[in-house]
């Protein structure tokens, strides 16, 4: 395994937001379209981190049905004060075209792992929300300023406004108090107070390579703020060739001893051979020393402004290994799985009514952005393993199940059992994501027949080796039988419509589909994912 400390968070993990109680430390990261939403991890070295809470968790609190690729919940902030865990988040609506429709609330809790309040509305002025809470126990909401009209640059700035806790609204008069850095795409704002400043830590030139953190910084809270003289404490964008690319958003955290920490979102992209980078591990979670100078502002304890795999001062070693292997012989599903969008996954899985199996009950189809019966958990390594074996009787072409390896909606590969004609098989489906294609889903013409009896004992794997993908089925459960290679970089942020469009990350699971409206079962003995080492 390896030592290196970055990422902290490995695999889809971006936007950081860090908050320390006493000697503990807290993350909780973006989840998009997956559900629950936001998912918090608890540390006391900050190199070693375990998911500890998934507040979203409820109708209530987040509802997803029919969003977009890529929206749902985006940069979400962590806050502590007054004996409560305060949780702000953006559930975005809208993608394409001139208005995003982000509405921002806050819910509250007293134990990080406990149930969370239902949701206050803020506003929906923009996405990205951050509450700080000042010395003398005023709050305030910090997000960014969407702007729809035309000929109007659409990341108009960082707003302010007052929030009371009594009355559970925003008060007075938001007040644009940043416009960014000639970098632009200014996001992600975070406020701190430091002696006797105001510190504004923002993100800036969008979710790719381009990527940065800035500060501002100003002794009034309502500005002016002037500008870090070096613009960025963090980017990669002036060294491509470094191992952490796409370095950007982040928040700010000190040790009790004193010290200064950032977290920060990351990439690890591989190389294709034309010199595309594909990132198929999505925005990960990195972390970096910093050093608060004389002249009150910011750097890197590396000195250097890409950010380090290794940051000086963190001396804890890594002790993580996410593989597992999951017989679903407990009634609870573990928590390294996520479904998309629904509240309500009861409708479409249970873990009880076929003992020792995972059942999904077929709903809409793969590119579905309602109610998909699909279960997945994150890619966290480069090179791994995914395994699970299925019973899976179809009767009609419009019934499927199998194994997946998903980006979205319009990006993935999809090993499934099916039914045609000829009676029951195995074939692959992949979606190439890109919008030139005349058909949604082209299929590699595998067809591979199997009996009924062969189709009670189906194994089905993917191999992942960076860039390639290999499917292979088992029908006896000894000899596995390779369908085909296909290319694994399009699972990807970068590709398809690319990563301006396109920020997440790889999943691996397991789903079923049903278009005759009969819920066909398919039930799963096992799901095994295995690092490579």
């Amino acid at each position: 395994m390896s030592h290196q400390i970055n990422p902290i968070l490995p695999g889809f993990h971006p936007d950081p937001s860090i908050v320390r109680v006493d000697i503990d430390y807290y993350i909780a990261v973006s989840t998009f379209e997956w559900y629950p939403g936001v998912q918090i991890y608890h540390s006391v070295d900050l190199v070693n981190w375990t998911l500890i809470s998934r507040p979203l968790n409820r109708a209530s609190l987040l509802d997803m049905t029919g969003c977009p690729d890529s929206c749902g919940i985006w940069a979400p902030c962590l806050s502590y004060a007054d004996g409560l865990f305060y949780l702000i988040y953006t559930n975005v609506q809208r993608f394409d075209g001139n208005f995003k429709d982000c509405p921002n609330y806050l819910t509250t809790c007293s134990t990080i792992d406990g149930e969370w309040s239902d949701p206050v509305y803020l506003n929906s002025s923009g996405f990205d929300p951050s509450l700080f809470h000042d010395d003398n126990g005023s709050k305030w909401l910090v997000n960014m300023l969407w702007d729809h009209r035309p000929g109007k640059h659409p990341f108009a700035g960082i707003v302010l406004q007052q929030y009371c806790q009594q009355q559970q609204k925003l008060i007075g008069t938001a007040v644009n108090i940043f416009s960014g850095s000639k970098h632009q795409l200014t996001e992600g704002p975070h406020l701190y107070k430091i002696n006797d400043y105001y510190y504004l830590l923002t993100a800036e030139g969008g979710t790719s390579y381009e990527h940065a953190c800035t500060f501002a910084r100003s002794k009034s809270i309502t500005g002016p703020y002037e500008i870090d003289p070096n613009v960025h404490v963090l980017t990669s964008k002036d060294n491509l060739d470094k191992p952490l690319q796409r370095t950007g958003h982040g928040g700010l955290v000190q040790s009790p001893d004193g010290r200064w920490f950032l977290t920060h979102l990351m990439s690890r992209p591989i190389t294709l051979e034309n010199g595309d980078k594909r990132s198929p591990l999505g925005r990960e979670t990195g972390i970096q020393t910093l050093i608060l100078k004389d002249d009150g502002w910011f750097s890197l304890a590396s000195g250097q402004v890409y950010g380090e795999v290794n940051p000086i001062g963190l001396t804890g070693k890594p002790l993580r290994d996410y593989s597992h292997h999951d017989d679903f012989s407990s009634p609870v599903l573990p928590d390294h799985y996520q479904w998309l969008r629904i509240p309500n996954p009861e409708c479409f899985y249970s873990l009880t009514d076929n003992k020792g199996a995972l059942t999904l009950y077929g709903k809409h189809s793969v590119g579905s952005t309602f109610k998909q019966a699909l279960i997945a958990r994150r890619q966290q390594h480069h090179s791994f393993v995914a395994q699970t074996q299925l019973r899976f009787k179809p009767t009609s072409f419009q019934q499927q199940a199998g194994l997946i390896c998903y980006y979205n909606a319009h990006k993935f590969h999809y090993l499934y059992v099916s039914y045609d004609e000829n009676g029951i098989h195995i074939d692959v489906m992949s979606c190439l994501g890109d919008e030139s294609l005349k058909v949604d889903f082209p299929i590699y013409q595998q067809r591979i027949p199997i009996t009924s009896q062969q189709s009670e004992h189906i194994g089905l794997r993917a191999d992942i080796d960076y860039g390639r993908l290999t499917f292979s089925y088992s029908v006896d459960g000894n000899a596995w039988l390779p369908i085909c290679e296909l290319d694994y970089s399009l699972i990807s942020d970068e590709a398809g419509k690319g990563e301006g469009a396109n920020f997440t990350g790889a999943f691996v699971g397991m789903c079923c589909q049903d278009l005759t409206g009969a819920n066909i079962a398919a039930e799963f003995d096992y799901f095994t994912y295995s690092e490579r080492h």
